[in-house]
């Protein structure tokens, strides 16, 4: 049997999803601790991509296409892999979810150093490693990349 603070919990839970939905993102856990996050989530819950001239859509139906918006690393576990270990787990995650493919907008650092700052779309050279086609370049230092997912 529930107590009244554990039934307040799960109420609360169920109104908190209710109105936002599915989760975005997924963590990187090490030692019980957060030290990544990667934004994932159908494209179409992502209003503000459809406006811009860098994620806009190249197919109008983008009922199956999940998209990877963003990482964070934190400072602690950078250069260690974290970023590929999110993405991976992003394709996994939208796969599972019943995505048919997943797009992210990477920035194309053409062999330059670049700030962590600068890279939270995460790197065109990582997304070509994990399977993602370079669908067309997006201005000058970005790109649309896309993966098709098999179920």
């Amino acid at each position: 049997m529930q107590t009244n603070a554990e039934m307040k919990t799960n109420d609360n839970r169920a109104v908190l999803r209710e109105r936002l939905g599915s989760p975005i993102g997924l963590l990187a856990v090490d030692a019980g601790e957060a030290v990544g996050w990667v934004a994932v989530a159908p494209r179409a819950s992502y209003s503000r991509l459809g406006r811009s001239k860098i994620t806009a859509p190249v197919c109008e139906d983008i009922s199956d296409v999940w998209s990877v918006t963003c990482f964070y690393v934190h400072r602690s576990a950078r250069r260690q892999g974290v970023t590929s270990l999110l993405l991976d787990a992003a394709v996994e995650h939208a796969r599972e979810a019943g995505a048919k493919s997943i797009e992210g907008y990477p920035v194309d650092t053409e062999g330059r150093k670049l700030q962590a700052g600068e890279l939270y779309h995460g790197r065109l050279a990582m997304f070509l490693d994990a399977g993602f086609e370079l669908v067309e370049h997006r201005g000058t230092r970005r790109a649309l990349v896309s993966r098709a997912l098999a179920p």
